[in-house]
Parts: structure tokens; sequence; C-alpha cells
């Protein structure tokens, strides 16, 4: 009998992430959850395309915290935002921001969001990983130097690439979002991790008694 309960215990979830905006996302499905920071090198490749870019980053996040939690399921996410098919990184500085900014007011901006479910499992196995990369397209409004400037300094969104946050003030900078997966711009594309969780054997709704 204590066997078969140890079997059918769910496992330890750990999302490996810094980011406070994929904690909050992650808690809204109700699971109880860890939270691990990654240790990688999350520079690009030469001549890597941004969506490879996102979908090796993500994985490579999973797999770090998996290693050191073995027989966890370990989520792992990663966005590289591109206008024109160059990568828009994170600014670093207020200058930098108002660059990328100007640069993309008027313009419409992909952001590949990366998803990764590890397996810990089955770390032996090809289906250790599971991993999609959702684009979004967000179309950005042609506005003045002043106002970029004067949200860039209520905002200081100085870590986010692209320099707009749409979970706060920055949804005032953007004129449209197309996406299949409404929460992949801030980081964490619940419907494809749902979706993952389930294929790992995860429910999210109890029987009614």
């Amino acid at each position: 009998m204590t066997n078969s309960s140890q079997t059918l215990a769910p496992p330890r979830l750990i999302l490996g992430s810094s980011s406070r905006y994929r904690k909050e996302l992650l808690a809204r499905l109700g699971l109880p959850f860890e939270v691990r920071i990654p240790d990688i090198d999350e520079s690009p490749r030469a001549d890597e395309a941004p969506e490879a870019t996102a979908l090796r980053l993500a994985q490579e996040k999973a797999h770090a915290v998996a290693r050191q939690n073995p027989g966890c399921l370990v989520i792992g996410s990663d966005q590289v935002a591109t206008l024109d098919g160059a990568q828009i990184g994170k600014p670093g500085t207020h200058e930098n921001a108002l660059k990328q900014l100007q640069t993309m007011r008027g313009r419409r901006v992909i952001f590949h969001t990366a998803l990764c479910l590890w397996d810990g499992r089955n770390d032996q196995s090809k289906q250790a990983a599971q991993l999609v990369c959702i684009p979004t397209f967000v179309t950005f409004r042609d506005l003045p130097d002043m106002e970029l400037d004067a949200y860039l300094r209520i905002e200081q969104p100085y870590d986010c690439a692209g320099s707009a946050k749409n979970e706060g003030l920055g949804i005032a900078l953007l004129e449209k979002i197309e996406s299949s997966d409404p929460t992949a711009l801030t980081g964490l594309p619940l419907i494809a991790l749902t979706s993952m969780l389930r294929h790992a054997g995860v429910t999210f709704f109890s029987k009614s008694p």
C-alpha cells in the first residue's frame, strides 16, 4: 500500500527562473512549486537564429536545475525579442533603452518565448524534455521621445528585452498584441505549460466527491 502511494505521489515541481513575473504566472495554476535560479551562460551563439537561442536557453535552464534536483519536474523559459530578424537584448541603461524604444516605435516586434519542461524521472530518455516556442507579435505605438523617456524613468525596465514591461505601465506603449498564448509575452506561456504538465501526468482539478 505504501509503495503504491509513493508511486502515485506527484513529483516536485520547480521553476528554474529568477523572474518574479514567471513566479506569479505559475502561481495561477494552484500547484505547489519551488523556485531555483539556474546558473548558465545566456549569451547567444554566433549565427544562431533567435528562436533557436530561446529554445536552447530554456532547455539549458531546466536541465541545469534538474541536475541538482533529481526526480523533479523542472520548468525553464527564455525570451528573445527581434526586429527585422535582429535580436533585441536587455538594454542595461537608460540610454540604450531609449534607443530601443525609438527604433521600435510604430513597428512590429516578434517576441520568441521558449518553454521547456524537463522530467527528471526520465533523465535517460529522449522524452525527458518537452520543448516549444511561442511567437508573440507586438506592435508599438508611435510615441514621441518625451513620452518614451518619461516611461523609462517611471518603470526603469533596463533588465527587460525590448525595454517595456507589458505587465506594468509598458502596456501603454503597445498598440496591439497577437499571440496564441496570452501569457507568453510576460515570459511563461501557461496554455503550453499546462499541456506539457498534463503530458507528464500532472492533474489540475480534483474529482468531485
